[in-house]
């Protein structure tokens, strides 16, 4: 069985890392640049970059702040936001990032899936999912430009046609769960990851040790995403892995 990661990510707009509930009400969290470089002293297993107005605002990432974070970092970078074409992925990637995660162009153009994992390998290629579930309950909606807009789409459908599509992994952030601390949506993201083959990272709701636990338990989720417990100091990445190995959890050193 793979080691479950656990992966911090870095919010960004207008170069700052940021943090909200259920992607708004954002507040301050710190410098890139200081939370990359105390993230690969922290034993983090990958880092996650997402320029979350980008697409929004009809941008490009910031490339001069991946390179610089790239620089300051060993392990794997994964970078998303405002990537429309293949020519946006390999300037991300000749920037210093090991993976690419693509939401919104995603959705409105999957040809860019294949595309994609043809030209860079489908291990570069992220599909991220943001999900909100429906008023009545039955299934989770798929939203897009920083969780703006809905698309209609269902969620677990969705991931299905990512993975034919080519994507080599999910990212998957539960909108309802998203900077609460109430623990993950075990509820979606075990329908997603029952659904998929392809790795599966859980994100949004961790608050303490125990939701890591309870995520890699009870669904087939591979890695594990948490932003404000780690930017604000409240966890060590450490202190969470050494609890899930003596849950039994394999996790990497």
């Amino acid at each position: 069985m793979l080691a479950k990661r656990i992966i911090p990510c870095l919010d960004i707009n207008r170069g700052r890392v940021v943090k909200g509930v259920h992607f708004i009400n954002l507040r301050d969290a710190g410098d890139p640049i200081e939370n990359a470089l105390f993230y690969e002293k922290e034993g983090a297993d990958e880092l996650i970059f997402l320029d979350i107005t980008a697409s929004h605002e009809k941008r490009k990432t910031t490339l001069d702040l991946v390179k610089k974070v790239a620089e300051c970092v060993f392990m794997p970078f994964t970078v998303g936001g405002g990537i429309r074409n293949a020519k946006d992925i390999r300037e991300i990637l000749l920037a210093g990032a090991d993976k690419v995660s693509i939401n919104t162009t995603a959705v409105n153009n999957p040809d860019i899936i294949t595309e994609a994992s043809k030209i860079f390998g489908a291990q570069c290629i992220i599909v991220a999912i943001d999900a909100k579930k429906e008023i009545a309950g039955k299934r989770w909606e798929v939203y897009i430009n920083g969780g703006r807009t809905a698309t209609g789409l269902d969620a677990v459908s969705w991931a299905k046609k990512a993975e034919k599509l080519g994507a080599g992994e999910i990212l998957l952030t539960s909108m309802d769960y998203d900077g609460t601390k109430d623990g993950f949506d075990i509820e979606l993201t075990s329908a997603i990851s029952n659904a998929v083959k392809i790795p599966v990272i859980a994100s949004g709701g961790a608050g303490k040790m125990e939701d890591f636990h309870e995520v890699f338990v009870k669904t087939r989720a591979t890695a594990a995403l948490a932003a404000s417990i780690f930017h604000y100091r409240e966890i060590k990445i450490k202190n969470i892995k050494d609890y899930l190995r003596k849950k039994g959890i394999g996790v990497r050193v």
